[in-house]
């Protein structure tokens, strides 16, 4: 796709919207694979949510402040580092999937049950699955959701970049 035909989706209001939008649908996206179809998350998948989670909100905040203020370009800049660090969250959990290196100590492990007495206790037991780290859930043309969110934030960091640093109000020719 030629530079030229990206420019309207590289305005700085235009890009933080396309980032808002897409932080919410991989939000969405997750809890329904949570939720909807019962593949429960390890530790390592909840960490790379919260990158996301601090996204939406700075992402809203720079669509909404004026795109040739100062703010648009701090907020993008923002989002820029909260996605390559999303990226380097996906990265890491990837390769303990992959078994290039190892997970934390404690990620596998399942909450201690509550319960109120020895029969209620060994009960929760039988029913406690525990998440490990190192195996993928599911996976989509090779890559896993860890893989996947590598994908998506580098190429969300990469558009918070490309408009972070277009100018605004300028002519296209001047672009």
């Amino acid at each position: 796709m030629p530079a030229a035909s990206l420019r309207p989706f590289t305005d700085r209001r235009t890009a933080a919207i396309l980032i808002l939008l897409a932080a919410a649908a991989a939000i969405g996206g997750a809890l329904v694979f949570q939720h909807g179809f019962g593949y429960q998350p390890c530790k390592l998948c909840l960490m790379q949510r919260d990158p996301y989670y601090l996204a939406l909100p700075v992402a809203f905040a720079t669509a909404v402040a004026p795109p040739q203020s100062p703010w648009s370009r701090v907020g993008l800049g923002a989002l820029a580092l909260i996605f390559f660090i999303s990226a380097g969250l996906g990265a890491y959990h990837a390769g303990v999937e992959w078994g290039f290196w190892p997970g934390p100590n404690d990620c596998g492990s399942a909450p201690a049950p509550q319960a109120a007495g020895m029969d209620d206790f060994l009960r929760s037991l039988e029913r406690t699955r525990v998440i490990s780290c190192a195996e993928a859930a599911w996976r989509f043309l090779g890559l896993s959701l860890a893989g996947w969110n590598v994908v998506i934030s580098l190429g969300l960091a990469a558009l918070a970049l490309v408009a972070a640093s277009r100018a605004q109000g300028s002519s296209s020719v001047s672009q």
